[in-house]
């Protein structure tokens, strides 16, 4: 609440009859000529002003914004709520139960501990495509979500009922980021305030990265840890600097053939090349007016994938007809439209603003793409595909030639996919498929595989055995929606067929998505290929893929096969989608439709049939590829503002499941000790109200020594628990079998699941390990420990639980992009909780680098055109760190001094290495919550 009024900005707009105040920015020198998102930043900080953490010199210093000049000036932006999904939710809701414990402990009263900021959040995450190309596969995976996820749902019910301005979207509705710009989202937020109504722009902060997606409808918003989203419930504003502004200019219109995936691919890849970490970027010109609003939130959606912290556009009539599609009444869209003018946000793309850097794309110019095997950012022309993938697969393929028949027994029973078999051809369903998966003859692995039902076929490095449309970046976009259901409809009316080892999968942003394809009868048209929906919600995207074809599955790790997945999502990170799939790629929904029916990356759409029709003439892509018009039509006649308004009449209600599941009461939560999913958290275990002074590092262990893009799925996987591993002998036992497992995500209200699994990923290069194998890098959660005796390889986890039982501090040694993906908190919780108080790389993601300092970690960086392998370091060293205690005197160090000496493991003849390491903790409040030991610890001591 604002408590100063420094430059008269308080002031009223009326609409209709209604009366709300507002803050002018128009009363700040300066506003007219900043970017979109700075001015809405300017009325932010009009409205919070207090003289204390928002001052008048800080909003002075936004009117007169230096475009050109690197950021310096620090702020403190108040979203106007939070947004979360379940796997970054649930431990939210737990750390805030367990600060309700801690303020008891301490003398406070725990109903203190509330969100002061509106919280909602949308339970998407936890669904599993377990079954699917089936008619119940949808009804029978909400069943198992529902069985595996009893426990949690619980403890979300008892949040709903203990908290106040905390509402649940319950499972089986959407996805978060569609159920944000369907409907949750007001671009301008009203609210009463001391008893007066006040409008102001809607603004949020969300647990998942992909929040910037309701940048598309110009909410200003970006995803954060769950650890920040902790505060800002609690009334924290979020500390940052005024950011550089990309300005990216539109012009022209989508040609025919090219889709909003092609143009989000595009962009992604021009902007991860200029780079934008950390910045805002901001769509302006004549070409924005012809993004439609779903092409809009596709390219917001995708701003984590090119590292900036926004994506914006403006409000104009785009956003005004959005709203009214969506069911959004008239006094809504009248307040949009009158406030957006009335401060100078709304969209004129005849005046000129002044931005910090400028990029342009022609729209006309954009051509079909898709983007991998393992990063977001590495587009390639879909022309080009074939060749790219011949050149990547070497570095994934093992060549070993064979020709055994794998037979299993399966659940799931596909028609044989000869492309030369006539429709109603009868010896189609029994004689061998001659059509193997395809791939160059050097890394050919062809394995002879018989389905128990069905024809033989052969399956190779490069086959496509995962087809998903899935994703919030294009379930929620209606042209490429119903483009891959016109394709699978002219696919099928020639006759052609997904492959048989081809999993597929739809699951659909919202059940209004279902609506306009019942409404079109284009689901029929898409099951008939197998992509039946498996729920609503984030699947394949997230790691939630399930099994693939049992005796595919054999196949592929009996025989070490390469095989790839196509989704139409936004992650394609390296152990993420299947623990059985090595490549994935990111492509259009129709272009994953076309991807099943083609069976693998071995295949030039240009060049390369992909069946024949009935009178045996091939067919090809530009043969069933749909027309613009085509799908504008079915858009024009199947969707409508009534089924937003059916669809969300009822979304906090759930089914009969949600409202029957048993729900704890009271203020204070009762944890379960036997639980393996909720369990209080430790991070106040011994706090007490003083602080514990800030404290060198010295004889530290290096844990990892990592490479380039490191993500937070290396070190905080979502998906699978693997057997063997310490999460899974955890697990077994408390009780847990294997099959209930479920994913890393789903039990991140459990640290002891979490603490195991954190540098756990499959795919994990620790380059420490090479020196105990032969100079080879084993991949998985492995490093050194240098406890035992010749330092032998071991788990991460048994290592850390060694080094803490010694009191020896570890760090982690990281490349450039350490951090990139997901705004995971866990993936800082975890580092925090095995004992690592420094991770030193080249360069860091925006969301992980502030969540370190948020669980007390330090994050340096190497002197600038330095690794740790240009220094000569290779993680056998002792390491100390100096300079840090100068936070204890109210200073932060720009530089810290590193001092690695070699130990008893080191090669002979290793000499010390000293540099000075910059020191990432960026602004005067996050060296408060660093001095603070975390965020959560600052917040708890302000609450008290």
């Amino acid at each position: 609440m604002s408590t100063v009024d420094s430059f008269g900005a308080k002031s009223t707009l009326t609409v209709g009859s209604t009366d709300y105040e507002i803050f002018r920015i128009d009363t700040v020198e300066g506003y007219e000529k900043l970017p979109f998102s700075l001015k809405v930043l300017l009325e932010n900080l009009l409205r919070t002003e207090d003289g204390a953490n928002v001052t008048k010199a800080q909003i002075q210093a936004l009117g007169s914004w230096d475009a050109a000049a690197e950021p310096d000036t620090e702020i403190q932006f108040t979203p106007a709520r939070v947004v979360m999904q379940d796997f970054t939710g649930v431990p939210c809701i737990v750390d805030l139960a367990t600060m309700r414990e801690a303020v008891t402990a301490l003398g406070g009263d725990p109903k203190r501990i509330n969100p002061l900021s509106p919280a909602e959040m949308v339970i998407d995450h936890s669904v599993i495509a377990d079954l699917f190309g089936r008619e119940d596969a949808l009804e029978r995976n909400v069943e198992i979500e529902y069985e595996r996820n009893g426990e949690r749902y619980q403890f979300l019910r008892w949040g709903q009922t203990a908290f106040d301005d905390f509402k649940v979207v319950p499972p089986g509705t959407g996805i978060v980021h569609q159920v944000n710009i369907e409907h949750l989202a007001k671009v301008i937020y009203d609210r009463s305030v001391d008893g007066v109504l006040r409008a102001y722009p809607d603004t949020c902060v969300g647990t998942d990265s992909h929040t910037t997606m309701v940048n598309g409808l110009g909410v200003l918003g970006w995803g954060v840890g769950g650890i920040e989203a902790e505060a800002a419930m609690l009334g924290q504003p979020v500390s940052m600097l005024i950011p550089r502004v990309v300005g990216f200019k539109l012009t022209g219109e989508i040609p025919a053939g090219v889709t909003a995936t092609d143009v989000v691919l595009t962009i992604t890849d021009m902007l991860r090349k200029h780079g934008v970490v950390g910045k805002f970027v901001e769509f302006y010109g004549e070409g924005v007016a012809s993004v439609p609003l779903a092409n809009r939130a596709t390219i917001g959606n995708m701003s984590p994938e090119f590292g900036s912290t926004a994506a914006m556009f403006p409000i104009d009539d785009v956003t005004l007809e959005y709203l009214r599609l969506t069911g959004r009444d008239e006094q809504t869209v009248a307040l949009v439209e009158a406030y957006a003018k009335a401060q100078s946000l709304w969209h004129d793309p005849s005046r000129e603003l002044v931005f910090s850097e400028y990029l342009e794309l022609d729209l006309s110019t954009v051509v079909p793409s898709i983007a991998g095997p393992k990063r977001p950012q590495d587009r390639i022309l879909l022309s080009e595909a074939k060749a790219q993938f011949e050149k990547d697969i070497v570095g994934y393929a093992s060549p070993s030639v064979s020709n055994d028949i794998v037979d299993l027994e399966s659940k799931h029973s596909f028609p044989a996919s000869d492309p030369g078999a006539a429709p109603g051809d009868e010896e189609s369903e029994t004689r061998e498929v001659h059509i193997s998966s395809g791939a160059p003859a050097d890394v050919s692995n062809p394995v002879r595989v018989t389905p128990p039902t069905g024809s033989p076929y052969t399956l190779d490095n490069g086959a496509v055995t995962l087809a998903a449309i899935t994703s919030c970046t294009n379930t929620s976009n209606p042209s490429v929606m119903i483009a891959a259901g016109l394709l699978a409809r002219k696919a099928r009316e020639k006759g052609l067929k997904q492959k048989p080892w081809v999993k597929t999968t739809l699951g659909p942003g919202s059940k209004v998505v279902t609506d306009y394809y019942e409404k079109s009868g284009l689901d029929k048209d898409l099951e008939g290929l197998g992509f039946y929906t498996v729920g609503y919600g984030c699947t394949i995207c997230i790691g939630n893929s399930g099994p693939l074809i049992e005796e595919v599955s054999a196949a592929i790790n009996e025989h070490d096969l390469a095989v790839t997945a196509v989704l139409s999502g936004n992650r394609n990170f390296e152990g993420r989608i299947s623990p059985d799939v090595k490549m994935n790629y990111l492509a259009s929904p129709p272009l994953v439709v076309a991807y099943a029916l083609a069976g693998s990356m071995h295949f030039d759409f240009e060049t390369d049939p992909l069946g024949r029709d009935a009178d045996g003439n091939d067919v090809f892509l530009k043969d069933i590829w749909p027309a613009p018009d085509e799908v504008q039509e079915i858009i024009d006649s199947s969707i409508s503002r009534e089924q937003f308004i059916t669809q969300y009449a009822t979304v906090f209600e759930g089914d009969e499941r949600w409202k029957n599941l048993p729900t704890p009461t009271g203020p204070v939560f009762a944890w379960d000790e036997d639980s393996t999913y909720v369990r209080k958290a430790p991070y106040f275990d011994g706090m007490t109200m003083d602080l514990t002074p800030v404290s060198d590092i010295r004889g530290a262990r290096v844990m990892a020594a990592l490479g380039d893009s490191v993500t937070t799925d290396h070190i905080s996987p979502a998906g699978n628990i693997k057997a063997g591993t310490p999460a899974a002998q955890y697990l077994t036992e408390h009780g847990v079998a294997q099959k209930d497992f479920n994913s890393y995500g789903s039990r991140r209200g459990n640290h002891e699941v979490m603490i195991r699994g954190t540098f756990a990923n499959i795919r994990l290069k620790n380059e420490l390990v090479a020196a105990v194998n032969d100079g080879q890098v084993i991949e998985g959660g492995y490093t050194r420990d240098f406890t035992l005796e010749g330092g032998p390889q071991s788990f991460i986890y048994d290592a850390s639980m060694n080094y803490q039982a010694q009191e020896t501090p570890l760090v982690i040694f990281g490349g450039k992009e350490y951090g990139s993906g997901s705004s995971r908190d866990w993936a800082a919780k975890g580092t925090r909780l095995l004992g690592v108080k420094a991770v030193i790389t080249e360069s860091f993601e925006r969301i992980h680098r502030s969540n370190l300092i948020g669980m007390g970690v330090v994050p340096l960086q190497f002197p600038a055109g330095e690794s740790w392998k240009s220094l000569g370091l290779d993680g056998t060293e002792v390491i100390s760190i100096t300079g840090l205690e100068q936070l204890n005197e109210g200073v932060t160090p720009k530089t810290v001094r590193v001092v690695a000496e070699p130990s008893e493991f080191s090669p002979a003849g290793k000499e010390t290495v000293e540099f000075d390491a910059t020191v990432r903790i960026d602004t005067p409040g996050e060296a408060d919550y660093y001095r603070n030991g975390g965020i959560l610890q600052y917040v708890l001591r302000s609450l008290v």
